[in-house]
């Protein structure tokens, strides 16, 4: 405890010029608990970036914290480039500007050229932009679905995916040699602008990413022939303009946006959880569509890379999941391909390894290869960017994470929600057109290959302590890994972290051909299956249960085993 004192004092001292941070600070003297929690660690720049509460502290997101991070950035571009520039964008979220604007002097001051968003702009825009303008790296200012109180910062490399583990380690090297009050060298924003060293992008950019949305069309006239009733939330993030701007030149005429979350606000004031995996997210839609009537809502998280849907069906809106939302756009744009002449050789869809297997079955349908990846987009990114150095890049289809990422096109090297969710809208009309709603098309998806059930598990674990309890409960389940699950006999082991998969009924092992990664997985009779993993962006372990049968209510069921099962085996106190 001694060194967080000294911390402590020392962050008290160099912060009187911000009396935001030092009154906070001071106002938790003498509360051990807190202090401890401030500075009991720097924030792990993990997953290509930071994502914490905002705040005073090492353990916190605050301008000392972002210039750090950045300054270990520029020190990694320039000792490996001789000219570099880096891109930068930023969300609705609070002090989203202003750590780009830090993080735009930052680099001026160390001879990097800077090029950054004059407003709000969506992750994949960033993506496109770094790759557009020649960047050596990008930044963005997110946390994506997180909770108000939360912000973010995320780097990409020049191919415009998020740095993947050697450069983040790398990176992450040069940030722990720089002293956070006195190694980090800035310029005023205004002064960088006026010596050139800071660019504001241009429109013309916009503009193109916009045209590469738009060439993703696979049915483009789906819109004029049938009136789908659409109602959007940008959830007080960024897809409000690029979003509709789309729907506008795709001939959606019927769309109707949430007022009370169409405007930029970082305190989420109607939705304290921006995330469109949830119900909650589509509160204040669901209330518009009682008055108004739609036959689809659509929200897309405040960074606009994640998309989710509620769909009219039989009196009542559903949730789709991000599975369902994936398999029906591969089987849509398979179908449409296929129908009219445009599917490449040799066809490929690119999915995360949690991602629901009834895409292989679909796929295979028609001849199409699917690729596993470990979680993350970034991996996505750099296969998508091996196929263009092949000179394969036709090949690609479709990429999915379960999460409710997706990204159709080469134009970004990260998920994507103004494309998928102009995807997801035509695709709606053109079933409309024929009379179906998409849960009725999920419907006779389910009825072709199997009910395909992927549920996710989120256990907390907060603070120190939280992030000790993650750590033994993966050492845990190493050391005594269990031998049935839900009274079903575990098949096969895959150890991620140890690039080693146990066959136990032959007793061999094969090695895993993916990155390293705090994963465990086990397989179970009938497509059924569990995977384990810490999550990369938030203090929580995940457990994705796949259950497989040929009803609904049997595949729930076995769900509801498994996970029961799997609260014992982690030892999980409710």
């Amino acid at each position: 405890m001694s060194n967080i004192n000294e911390l402590y004092e020392l962050w008290l001292e160099k912060t009187t010029n911000i009396p935001e941070l030092h009154d906070e600070l001071a106002g938790v003297r003498g509360r051990e608990d807190e202090i401890a929690d401030r500075f009991y660690r720097y924030l792990e720049f993990g997953t290509a970036g930071l994502r914490g509460v905002l705040g005073a502290g090492t353990n916190r997101m605050n301008v000392y914290t972002v210039n750090q991070v950045t300054q270990g950035l520029c020190d990694f571009l320039n000792d490996r480039y001789e000219h570099a520039a880096v891109a930068i964008a930023y969300d609705s979220r609070i002090n989203s500007t202003l750590f780009a604007e830090e993080s735009a002097g930052v680099l001026a001051a160390n001879g990097i050229k800077a090029y950054i968003f004059p407003d709000i702009v969506p992750t994949p825009m960033l993506s496109f932009a770094v790759r557009r303008l020649g960047c050596k790296s990008g930044i963005i200012i997110t946390a994506s679905h997180n909770p108000s109180q939360y912000n973010g910062y995320k780097c990409y490399d020049p191919e415009g995916y998020q740095m993947t583990d050697e450069a983040a380690q790398k990176t992450y090297e040069y940030i722990q040699k720089t002293d956070i009050f006195q190694g980090v060298k800035r310029m005023g924003f205004s002064e960088g602008i006026a010596a050139g060293k800071i660019a504001r992008i241009e429109p013309w950019l916009v503009e193109e990413y916009y045209q590469n949305i738009l060439a993703q069309r696979v049915n483009p006239d789906a819109c004029q022939a049938c009136d789908l009733k659409l109602i959007y939330t940008p959830l007080n993030g960024t897809g409000n303009i690029p979003v509709r701007e789309i729907f506008t030149r795709m001939g959606l005429k019927n769309v109707t946006v949430v007022p009370e979350q169409e405007h930029p606000d970082g305190n989420f004031p109607t939705c304290p959880f921006p995330n469109p995996e949830i119900r909650q997210a589509f509160e204040y839609a669901l209330k518009l569509a009682e008055k108004n009537g739609a036959d689809l809502l659509l929200a897309t998280d405040p960074d606009c890379d994640r998309v989710g849907i509620a769909v009219y069906d039989k009196g009542d809106f559903k949730l789709l999941t991000g599975n369902e939302v994936g398999a029906l756009l591969a089987e849509y744009i398979l179908r449409s391909k296929t129908a009219n002449g445009t599917l490449p050789e040799n066809p490929l869809i690119i999915k995360s390894f949690v991602t629901t297997d009834l895409v292989l079955a679909i796929a295979e349908k028609y001849g199409c290869e699917v690729v596993d990846l470990l979680t993350g987009f970034k991996y996505i990114g750099e296969y998508i960017t091996n196929l263009e150095k092949k000179n394969e890049q036709n090949r690609f289809i479709l990429a999915m994470e379960e999460s409710y990422g997706y990204l159709a096109g080469t134009h970004a090297r990260d998920k994507d929600a103004v494309v998928a969710s102009m995807l997801i809208c035509e695709m709606a009309a053109f079933y409309k057109a024929q009379g179906k709603t998409l849960t009725e098309v999920m419907e006779e998806i389910y009825q072709e290959h199997g009910t395909y059930l992927n549920t996710v598990l989120n256990f907390s674990f907060e603070g120190e302590s939280g992030m000790i309890k993650m750590q033994q409960l993966m050492s845990g389940l190493r050391a005594q890994a269990p031998t049935e699950i839900a009274g079903m006999p575990v098949l096969k082991i895959s150890d991620y972290e140890t690039s080693e998969a146990q066959d136990i009924l032959t007793g061999t092992t094969t090695v895993i051909d993916l990155p390293k990664s705090n994963v465990l997985g086990y397989k179970l009779p009938q497509s059924n299956g569990v995977i384990v993993r810490p999550s990369g962006t938030e203090p929580k372990i995940k457990v994705y249960i796949t259950t497989r049968a040929k009803e609904k209510s049997a595949a729930e069921e076995l769900a509801q085993e498994i996970g029961a099962d799997m609260k014992i085996t982690l030892k999980i106190e409710e």
